[in-house]
């Protein structure tokens, strides 16, 4: 499921906009300030930012996410439309709507860059002794030319790592992103499935190579 994340400090329109995402059915969270948001867009598909928020303004926020996420589609709301602005917005904008806009408008204009964002992600992706075809939820040992069977959360967790390669990820980042939901401190469960992922994918899993402990923080892969 595609996770939408939206900024916009209007309660009207944030609200209206959330339960109508919501029913096209994707996983959607809402807030009203850019507060932590580059680390709460590191679990989702795609952000809806408003220009005019509390604090630091959108265009800010924007320039700031796509430089710690720049793989992440990320579309402008305003009500400004002069060209000025646009132009300002889609200096690192994936898009740019003007308010008010029509939600079926959003609805397609979002589903047209969760289509560009998939397309632009490598076939396959070699990793030491792996191939990993992202598309096809396969991971092959080259060496042998047979495929190394994970199981749905061992894809998530690797396929979340892989999207932010040789970024350190907490504990919190990787459980909420493929999870969902908050981690709760002392949870081991991430710990488990990120072991018998090793031993799957790992040529020595005592000697892991492929994803790194950074010690107190939490889990890296390098490509």
């Amino acid at each position: 499921m595609h996770r939408i994340l939206i900024v916009e400090d209007d309660n009207e329109i944030g609200g209206w906009t959330e339960r109508f995402l919501q029913q096209k059915g994707y996983d959607v969270e809402w807030r009203t300030s850019g507060d932590g948001l580059v680390e709460a867009a590191a679990s989702k598909s795609l952000v809806l930012l408003d220009v005019m928020l509390p604090g630091l303004d959108g265009f800010t926020l924007g320039q700031r996410l796509k430089k710690e996420h720049p793989l992440l589609p990320i579309m402008m709301l305003s009500a400004r439309t002069a060209i000025d602005d646009k132009l300002q917005g889609l200096q690192f904008a994936d898009d740019y709507v003007t308010k008010p806009f029509h939600p079926d408008e959003l609805a397609a204009r979002i589903e047209v860059l969760l289509r560009r964002h998939e397309h632009n992600e490598p076939e396959l992706i070699s990793l030491q002794h792996l191939h990993i075809y992202p598309h096809q939820n396969r991971v092959v040992d080259q060496r042998t030319g047979e495929d190394i069977i994970l199981t749905g959360k061992q894809h998530h967790i690797f396929a979340y790592m892989l999207r932010h390669a040789n970024q350190i990820l907490t504990k919190e980042q990787l459980y909420e992103g493929v999870w969902g939901e908050p981690y709760i401190n002392g949870d081991k469960t991430l710990m488990v499935h990120i072991r018998y992922l090793r031993e799957k994918i790992e040529l020595d899993p005592s000697r892991p190579a492929l994803i790194e402990t950074i010690r107190g923080i939490g889990y890296r892969v390098k490509r």
